[in-house]
């Protein structure tokens, strides 16, 4: 089973890079974003949860998203392996993701780093959010979410950098430039 975790700030490219990965390699995309969000759409308890947290630009507790992702992964059967995204998000859920793959017989085998620029980051949100409505992608918000993420998310890298991981990609240019780059990464470990 190989395990990527898809790592960078709001805006990077996780889920457009996720979907190209998805659909060369066969793995299962886990985006704790759209999960969440679907929770949020749907108005469950769940969603309302998430929702208190999201629309502050804050994360969601890790207690709760690792019951999702746990629950999740017991549920998929028999896969070829998972895309992380979105998740972890901090150095507890890195930690925690590493024990719930032990638990279901496997573990993270990369972890790719899209790396951006902050102004282009928070252009590419603000126009994201233009066009798709998102409520998340105004500019008070997504400086919010920009700034958690460096003083939550960003001490992963080193974590996974000590542990021989870390894949950091350059964010910019054409989608599949990107994403050859990627593929020299992953292409190493599926041979």
């Amino acid at each position: 089973m190989l395990n990527i975790v898809i790592f960078g700030a709001p805006g990077s490219g996780k889920g457009t890079q996720s979907a190209k990965m998805k659909e060369k390699y066969g793995l299962e995309h886990l985006s704790t974003g759209e999960i969440l969000r679907s929770e949020i759409k749907a108005d469950t308890e769940l969603g309302r949860l998430a929702d208190s947290y999201m629309s502050k630009g804050l994360l969601v507790p890790d207690e709760l998203v690792i019951d999702i992702l746990n629950g999740l992964i017991g549920r998929q059967g028999d896969v070829k392996g998972f895309i992380f995204d979105g998740f972890p998000r901090t150095l507890a859920q890195g930690e925690a993701l590493g024990r719930m793959l032990k638990r279901h017989g496997g573990d993270v085998h990369a972890v790719v780093s899209l790396e951006v620029d902050e102004e282009e980051l928070i252009d590419r949100l603000l126009k994201r959010g233009r066009i798709s409505g998102r409520k998340d992608d105004n500019r008070e918000t997504v400086e919010s979410r920009l700034k958690v993420y460096r003083a939550q998310t960003e001490p992963l890298k080193e974590y996974y950098r000590t542990r021989g991981l870390l894949k950091n990609i350059e964010g910019t240019g054409s989608v599949d430039g990107i994403f050859a780059s990627i593929e020299k990464e992953i292409d190493r470990l599926v041979k």
